[in-house]
């Protein structure tokens, strides 16, 4: 069987057991989300938000790119795919928290943190890491960081910190930030051992989710 035929034999098994066992939520899902989470996250095949939270489908809007990175707000045309889905979730689906969920060993990170940031034909992936080129240039300045690994996982943890920032740049996130109505949160999943840290808002500090 080729890839392809395994998704269509996982189709028919959802279709004859998960859509069956579910049919009356799937349903009421069909007139209308009201996701309360939305979470960015990367599009890593090892990083599902649904699976890691256990969620079921209604519950996450969820915004993947590469890095689960957020841009600032700009009015260029530049990044405006993960901004117009932020402005969905936040001001069409009225979402009470906005989570940045990070990971261990992630791609976009180690490239970024590699230097692969030539100018090209496919530059894609280089030009939308350089949003988080102050966590590169971070992780190579710490005298405390003494091999590529260790730099990589400080690179991911502030990249979720230079991402919970640039939400705050967006007027009608920082709007409802003020009001009480938005909460922020950062995440950090590591694929080998499971645990899942959180940001502490104040310190910046990651600590085990528990």
């Amino acid at each position: 069987m080729t890839a392809i035929d395994d998704l269509l034999a996982g189709y028919r098994r959802f279709r004859e057991g998960y859509f069956q066992d579910n049919r009356e939520r799937l349903t009421d899902l069909a007139a209308g989300q009201s996701p309360r989470v939305a979470m960015v996250a990367c599009c890593d095949s090892r990083v599902d938000p649904a699976v890691i939270t256990d969620s079921a489908p209604g519950e996450l809007f969820v915004i993947r790119n590469v890095a689960n990175l957020v841009p600032p707000c700009e009015g260029e045309g530049i990044w405006h795919g993960t901004s117009a889905a932020l402005q969905f979730a936040v001001c069409g689906l009225d979402v009470e928290h906005l989570v940045v969920l990070g990971h261990a060993r992630c791609g976009g990170i180690r490239a970024l943190l590699e230097g692969r940031d030539e100018r090209g034909e496919d530059s894609f992936v280089a030009d939308w890491m350089r949003i988080a080129a102050a966590a590169r240039r971070n992780a190579l300045e710490r005298d405390d960081l003494h091999d590529f690994d260790q730099r990589a996982h400080a690179c991911e943890l502030d990249a979720i910190g230079i991402s919970l920032a640039n939400l705050a740049s967006f007027p009608w996130i920082r709007e409802r930030i003020d009001k009480g109505s938005l909460e922020l949160h950062g995440w950090y999943y590591d694929l080998t051992s499971g645990e899942l840290l959180c940001r502490d808002p104040v310190s910046g500090r990651f600590t085990p989710a528990g």
